[in-house]
């Protein structure tokens, strides 16, 4: 008995210095975490100035240049290649034969439809005397109709392929690749020639939502491109898209006159400079002051040594800087570094 009760006073002894021990670390480590909360009281931001400045308001969009017309030119009838009348480089017109598919079999194909078509008339014509006498009935008159019927079809049918024995373009312009030669042996459908139309370029840019709603089609627009930087070209817009992408970005075509000596080529990038002379003073701040994408239009000002946040209502891109329509005024200190940590009426300290 008296061994139990020394075993159990030693057990509460050791149950006791461990809970003191628990205590004095809970209260020591509580005083370094209210040391910690003193220390660290203030989020350490950077800030700049909302300010007004001038700024050329031209909008620029870069693309390439297209061709106007861009065709491919196949066959329409199988047989053997047996001249090619253009090169690559060549001029065309729309219309014109570019190469001579071999038409021989074609030519029998005809006989062979005129011929059975001939023997088809003959038999409606024979029919016909015989029924006026009774020798044959309705029905059989009725088939041999059918079947003149069907030989005038095959008759014309011949006729209208032998006369596909030309390749011929549709279009005009260059001939940009030739894919068949002398003896190709060539099917419905086989690509032979890709013509391409220069004569005018189209450069097909995108536009952001902000900019696109001032432009109208027939606008002109000053053009350049990145090979010839002292040149400058003249374009139309011809076409705005009705729908963005996915990025709220507008197709925007414009075509440019091409004659030959402006030296411009389809695949060329080239650049859009939209209201090139127009200039004037926006308030704007820096893109970094904004949380989380721009459109979301949320910024912090710095107040009174506290974090305030502003719906900054943000208008079009100028590089690194940001149009504000409404919401900030020319002197605010806006931060552009430590948002994360951030909540409305946060301490802040501001640092260089």
């Amino acid at each position: 008995m008296k061994r139990v009760i020394i075993t159990v006073v030693i057990i509460a002894a050791t149950l006791g210095g461990i809970f003191y021990i628990l205590n004095k670390n809970k209260t020591k480590n509580d005083a370094l975490t209210q040391e910690a909360a003193k220390t660290n009281t203030f989020v350490a931001v950077r800030v700049d100035t909302v300010r007004s400045e001038a700024i050329n308001v031209a909008y620029i969009a870069n693309g390439t240049f297209e061709p106007k017309q861009e065709v491919t030119v196949s066959a329409e009838t199988a047989g053997r290649v047996v001249r090619v009348l253009v090169q690559e480089g060549t001029q065309v017109s729309a219309g014109q034969t570019l190469a001579v598919i071999e038409g021989d079999k074609l030519n029998v194909n005809v006989v062979n439809a005129q011929a059975n078509y001939d023997n088809a008339l003959s038999t409606v014509q024979r029919f016909e005397s015989a029924y006026s006498s009774g020798g044959v009935t309705l029905q059989q008159l009725d088939q041999a109709k059918l079947q003149l019927e069907n030989a005038k079809n095959n008759l014309r049918s011949a006729k209208l392929t032998a006369g596909d024995i030309t390749i011929k373009t549709s279009v005009s312009g260059v001939v940009n690749t030739r894919k068949i030669e002398p003896g190709t042996y060539v099917s419905p459908g086989t690509p032979a020639f890709d013509i391409v139309n220069v004569s005018t370029l189209k450069l097909r840019v995108n536009v952001d939502e902000k900019n696109v709603a001032v432009l109208r089609v027939g606008q002109t627009v000053n053009v350049s491109a990145s090979v010839y930087s002292d040149k400058n070209y003249t374009g139309k817009i011809t076409f705005i898209a009705p729908k963005s992408d996915g990025s709220l970005n507008f197709p925007v075509e414009i075509e440019v006159p091409n004659p030959g000596s402006s030296g411009l080529r389809a695949g060329m990038y080239g650049t859009a400079n939209f209201d090139a002379s127009t200039a004037a003073n926006l308030l704007v701040v820096p893109r970094t002051a904004f949380v989380g994408s721009v459109s979301d239009n949320k910024v912090f000002v710095a107040k009174n040594g506290k974090a305030v946040a502003v719906t900054a209502v943000s208008g079009r891109s100028f590089g690194d800087n940001i149009e504000v329509i409404s919401g900030l005024t020319a002197g605010d200190l806006v931060i552009i570094s430590g948002q994360i940590n951030l909540l409305d009426q946060t301490p802040i300290e501001i640092i260089k």
